[in-house]
């Protein structure tokens, strides 16, 4: 039918469809050049010639590179790739607001290192004897191990119109008011060899208020024997002073301090609950150089995000806890470091670390709320670092949790990744739960799990066989609904 109507319109009105055929070619050819104009100037926007010399250019799947400090100096500059890297050279652009009495307008500009940037032949400061590095670019091209886990461990301002609530009081497992649950958070744990012995501790704050205060909380879950003791505090700070000074943080007479050589130190001094005697104490977490997870943000509709780090995948704590009059000895613990900022109502997650001396493994998905993100479409991950650097790391990852008498029996982790084919088994043997007001949905506060127990690793990551057995942590969530 169609082709017949055509012929008859030819035959009746030949210069009317002679003039339309001729106008249907030119913008089917027009198109066909805008896009093949389109994909050049796409390409040339990536090149790296224009992004300033070198041979590749490294960026983000969905935005900046976060952490490329991290990138340069334990990725780039990791035994694996430092012989093959020539050169490597930090950039960030932006608009700058030009405002005269002549001409007003915005203004692309780009920033770098100076001796990074002629060391990959940025043409534009090529022969620029001025252009020097000054004392703060050193953080770049040769940064002490804790300028590194401080940039990494920073603190992030609250979006404008954050909730402000009861943070402090939903992380103790009391009611909250904060809809919409902003919070960051340091978060610790350290487990014995023989795992008879753990200690889970979180320095929380919430968005601030108008006068520029954010609520704060420490909270220390004490595991001997099976038997968990809980410590607990809450006061005020400065949004200023965290936002300038964290993870160095003080709350209601603990605190955190990150030396220049990387090391944590804590200081506690937190009353029991349960009208038990009060705990007091000194810690100090020393890293593994290199076992770090650089930052992560999720984002999802109406300005809903979560963020993740880890300055510290495997390192050792040392120190005393007193426990009333009982001293508690924290002897070379197995310790683990993570940092955590986001919207948290209605969100739950699965995670979980474990390391076996050359090797660290951590896991983990985010189930964000249903009208912000589709749960089922965030994926997992799964990354192994070993001791020169980023072995491998795959979203291609499932998790599942085989559960008896409503609490997880064992954990199950597959990566299916051509780079990272790896099965991890959690046999739980430890479980602390707590009544999570901050993340509570539609049918209430969530219990939160915080698992211990011993993980057999099988697979290869990167080419590279991996086996062993080994304690490690994990955490998940399960509903309070009846």
């Amino acid at each position: 039918m169609i082709i017949r109507l055509a012929v008859r319109s030819l035959v009746t009105r030949p210069m009317r469809s002679a003039v339309l055929s001729i106008g249907f070619g030119l913008s089917i050819a027009v198109m066909a050049e805008l896009l093949g104009v389109g994909e050049v100037i796409l390409e040339q926007a990536h090149s790296p010639a224009l992004a300033g010399g070198g041979d590749v250019v490294l960026s983000g799947g969905i935005g900046p590179l976060e952490g490329a400090r991290y990138v340069l100096t334990s990725v780039l500059g990791s035994p694996a790739f430092a012989s093959r890297v020539a050169a490597a050279s930090p950039s960030r652009r932006g608009t700058l607001y030009l405002l005269s009495a002549n001409a007003n307008g915005p203004v692309t500009v780009r920033g770098g290192i100076p001796s990074r940037e002629q060391a990959v032949g940025d043409p534009e400061v090529a022969g620029q004897a001025d252009w020097k590095d000054e004392p703060r670019d050193r953080g770049w091209t040769n940064p002490e191990p804790g300028d590194l886990l401080r940039a990494m461990d920073r603190f992030h301002p609250a979006p404008a119109g954050a909730s402000v609530g009861a943070l402090a009081a939903a992380k103790l497992g009391e009611g909250t008011t904060n809809v919409g649950g902003w919070a960051e958070w340091l978060y610790f744990n350290a487990r014995s060899a023989d795992g008879g012995q753990r200690f889970y501790l979180t320095f929380m704050t919430g968005a601030p208020d108008a006068a520029g205060v954010r609520p704060a909380s420490v909270r220390l879950q004490l595991n001997r024997g099976g038997t968990t003791t809980n410590y607990a505090a809450r006061a005020t700070v400065s949004d200023r002073e965290v936002l300038d000074r964290a993870p160095d943080i003080d709350v209601a007479g603990n605190s955190v301090r990150l030396a220049g050589d990387g090391t944590y130190t804590i200081t506690l001094d937190l009353p029991a609950e349960g009208g038990l005697k009060p705990l007091t104490g000194a810690l100090r977490l020393t890293p593994q150089v290199g076992r770090s997870v650089p930052p992560a943000t999720i984002h999802g509709a109406r300005g809903w995000l979560s963020g993740y780090v880890v300055p510290v995948l495997s390192g050792a704590f040392t120190g005393v806890l007193h426990a009333g009059a009982e001293a508690v000895v924290v002897d070379g613990m197995a310790g683990y470091h993570d940092h955590n900022w986001g919207y948290w109502q209605g969100v739950r997650w699965q995670w979980g670390q474990v390391a076996d001396g050359a090797i660290s493994i951590v896991y983990g998905r985010v189930f964000p709320p249903a009208d912000v993100a589709d749960p089922g479409r965030v994926p997992g991950f799964l990354g192994v670092i070993g001791a020169d650097g980023p072995i491998a790391f795959s979203t291609d990852v499932s998790i599942r949790e085989d559960d008896a008498n409503g609490r997880p029996r064992t954990v199950t982790i597959e990566s299916h990744s051509r780079r990272l084919e790896m099965r991890l088994r959690l046999d739980v043997a430890e479980s602390v739960q707590t009544s999570m007001g901050l993340t509570r949905d539609a049918s209430g506060a969530m219990t939160f799990l915080q698992l211990g127990g011993v993980y057999q690793v099988t697979g290869r990551a990167a080419g590279r066989e991996i086996n062993f057995s080994g304690r490690g942590s994990a955490e998940t969530f399960r509903s309070n609904a009846p």
